[in-house]
């Protein structure tokens, strides 16, 4: 199945210039979720995880099914003053300006196997962020996961050496 016919582009969101790249197309197809997260879970499975950590708010709806198919738990990482024990912050830029994110420092046990996971790679910005606070709780990074890759924004390039797993590529 071709999940890229799924996604609905639509330009100038969120602001000029920027061409958002819309999941709730693919979402609602019912067929084309499944495929998505049982595509995800194969590709994903190799690595193995303890957890998927998934970042607000798109990333929690890819990685808590993608942590159930693989028999893992879920991490989320929010944005500030959403959690509410002690916690890790990161700044991050995003193609469009910059924002923060926040792990609880207990999240996970320090050794622990981790996958990120996000709807999209663009910048990297939000994948990079979510490795140093993943280092920050000691976690061993296994690898990330990501629906879409923007390719002419190189965020790959940026990200450490661990596996990428990506279902469409722009």
């Amino acid at each position: 199945m071709d999940i890229s016919s799924l996604i609905r582009e639509i330009p100038d969101f969120p602001k000029p210039g920027i061409l958002f790249r819309d999941i709730t197309t693919l979402l609602r197809d019912r067929d084309g979720w499944r495929y998505t997260i049982d595509t995800f879970a194969e590709k994903c499975q190799h690595l193995s995880p303890d957890y998927v950590v998934g970042m607000e708010s798109r990333g929690f709806i890819f990685g808590a099914p993608l942590a159930y198919k693989l028999g893992a738990g879920f991490i989320p990482v929010r944005k500030p003053g959403k959690l509410p024990a002690a916690v890790y912050t990161a700044e991050y830029e995003l193609e469009y300006g910059t924002d923060k994110l926040e792990i609880h420092q207990d999240a996970i046990e320090p050794g622990s196997r981790v996958l990120i996971v996000d709807d999209l790679i663009a910048t990297g910005g939000t994948a990079i962020a979510t490795a140093n606070l993943l280092q920050q709780i000691g976690g061993e990074l296994v690898g990330f996961g990501f629906i879409i890759e923007l390719r002419d924004l190189g965020g790959r390039q940026k990200l450490p050496d661990v596996p990428i797993v990506t279902l469409v590529e722009y």
